[in-house]
């Protein structure tokens, strides 16, 4: 445990038994069928991939300390510092929603006016969970004689990979290289101050002390998403807007997801961007942003993620990037995942311009190994792709926005269904339901297919998966009209859709 800029962090140290594991998965030296760069969810499902197709193959994996000096284990993003402790505390707040609207349901232990949270309790369980995790990774990768090394990777040449630990050097042969190293939280440098004391959602998920009053800077998934789980939490939480929330998700849908969380609690800040930040003498933070200031115990920067290549060797071997993000390019000889450079690949979401999700990179990491090594030829589909948002409301969505469908057909070729609908949990404690809404675009002509889901309320994530296997299978209006709904569910909704934003009757549906 660690004192820095007055908060509490834990850092993973490895255990005596983990270092024997690791020393057990590490084989210096030798030449490989392939290394992977990056022990993320996208490069271990390749690695593991190729394992299992008989070839020889080491993991480089090693986690740069955050701005405030966090680091974790094996597994990448997703399950250190994003999708899995972000569920979790998510799921915490979604028990204490119901546990404030559990007396209307006849339960008299639980008080609305005296519940309370202790968020040490929080982040103990979900670090052991997370550990538990890199743990059964580094397992799987001995169980299919992968080696791992925790070592950062540097490309000497199209076919060499120097590893990099302190100052230990060692030198693998591949016939093939994968570049999974993905992304990691921007920092505002630029606003003075900020660098030094505020955090990002590297260091959120591992804080052993309560983030108190929160500002949280940016619009992103990840700004939301941190800003309504400490909300849910009971913490006085601001979210700071330079422009529009959830760039690149449907602009509707966006505003009812922050109008939800700012009904529920969270303060929104829009047009503003931080200007200076200062530590007081008390050791909380004082932003200023245009004529305003506040004081906050605890500031997160969620404004976008970016790659970090430096001092990997991709560009002085020829590896193409894209100017503007930073990222690999892809898409040579016909392949998503291939490089300028033939035998270099990259998956996940150090790749240009492809969905940056877990799932994407695993699939994708998964057929690359199978095209490498089998008679496969199967490529990763990139299109319709479903995802959440976990915000207090969620936000699920699967194919095109509404602005997108209107850029790509026009108006009078695409249709919009759409209805404001309650769940029935929602009704004996009458929860706000006023954002739980449902859009479905098709085309208007036959036969009518549908172009994009958007889904807000209650297990929205749950609901949008089936929606989008009959997305890939080419659903239509006609068809989603016509399936029987599972009664009483939210689900249902969305195939009891009849009324168009075209005829401006009001959306609002009733009950059974």
């Amino acid at each position: 445990m660690r004192y820095r800029g007055g908060l509490l962090y834990k850092t993973v140290w490895p255990s005596a038994f983990t270092r024997r594991l690791e020393s057990r998965c590490y084989s210096s030296g030798g030449k490989y069928d392939l290394v992977v760069i990056g022990g993320g969810s996208g490069g271990l499902a390749c690695a593991k991939e190729a394992a299992d197709l008989g070839k020889k193959v080491a993991v480089l994996d090693y986690v740069d300390p955050s701005t405030q000096g966090t680091q974790w284990g094996l597994g990448g993003t997703c399950v250190n510092v994003g999708c899995i402790p972000k569920k979790l505390m998510h799921q915490s707040c979604i028990v204490g929603h119901h546990l404030r609207g559990s007396q209307a349901y006849g339960w008299n232990s639980v008080k609305a006016d005296n519940t309370s949270h202790d968020w040490s309790v929080l982040v103990e369980n979900v670090g052991n969970y997370i550990k538990s995790l890199n743990f059964g990774h580094r397992a799987a990768l001995i169980d299919k004689n992968v080696d791992y090394i925790k070592a950062k990777g540097r490309l000497l040449n199209s076919h060499t990979v120097m590893t990099v630990k302190g100052k230990q050097r060692e030198t693998l042969h591949a016939d093939n290289i994968v570049i999974a190293t993905g992304k990691r939280p921007r920092m505002l440098h630029e606003v003075e101050g900020m660098s030094e004391h505020a955090i990002t959602s590297d260091d959120l998920f591992w804080m052993t002390k309560k983030p108190g009053k929160t500002l949280v800077v940016g619009g992103s998934y990840v700004a939301l998403e941190c800003a309504g789980i400490l909300t849910g939490l009971g913490y006085d939480t601001s979210v700071m807007l330079r422009s529009i929330p959830l760039r690149g998700f449907d602009q509707q849908m966006a505003r009812l997801v922050l109008e939800h969380m700012s009904i529920n609690g969270t303060t929104v800040i829009e047009q503003a961007t931080p200007q200076h930040v200062s530590r007081k003498a008390d050791g909380r933070l004082c932003v200023s942003w245009q004529d305003a200031e506040d004081v906050y115990d605890t500031i997160l920067v969620a404004v976008g993620r970016e790659s970090r290549l430096v001092d990997t060797g991709v560009e002085e071997l020829g590896v193409q990037l894209d100017n503007r993000s930073g990222c690999i390019l892809g898409g040579f000889e016909g392949e998503a995942e291939r490089t300028s450079v033939n035998n270099i690949y990259a998956i996940g979401d150090v790749l240009h311009g492809q969905p940056e999700l877990t799932p994407v990179a695993v699939k994708a990491g998964k057929l690359l190994a199978r095209r490498l090594f089998s008679a496969s030829s199967l490529q990763m589909d990139y299109n319709l792709v479903p995802t959440t948002v976990f915000t207090p409301m969620e936000y699920s969505c699967v194919g095109l926005t509404e602005e997108d469908a209107l850029a790509h057909h026009g108006t009078e070729a695409i249709e919009v269904h759409h209805a404001y609908y309650k769940p029935l949990e929602y009704a004996l404690p009458e929860m706000s339901h006023q954002q739980c809404y449902i859009k479905v675009i098709s085309m208007r002509k036959a036969p009518r297919l549908v172009l994009g889901i958007h889904h807000t309320g209650p297990n929205s994530g749950e609901i949008m998966q089936g929606f989008a296997v009959a997305l890939r299978m080419g659903l239509t209006l006609s068809t989603l009209q016509s399936t029987i709904g599972i009664h009483p569910t939210t689900a249902e909704e969305l195939v009891k859709l009849q009324i168009t934003k075209r005829s401006g009757i009001d959306p609002h549906v009733t009950g059974c």
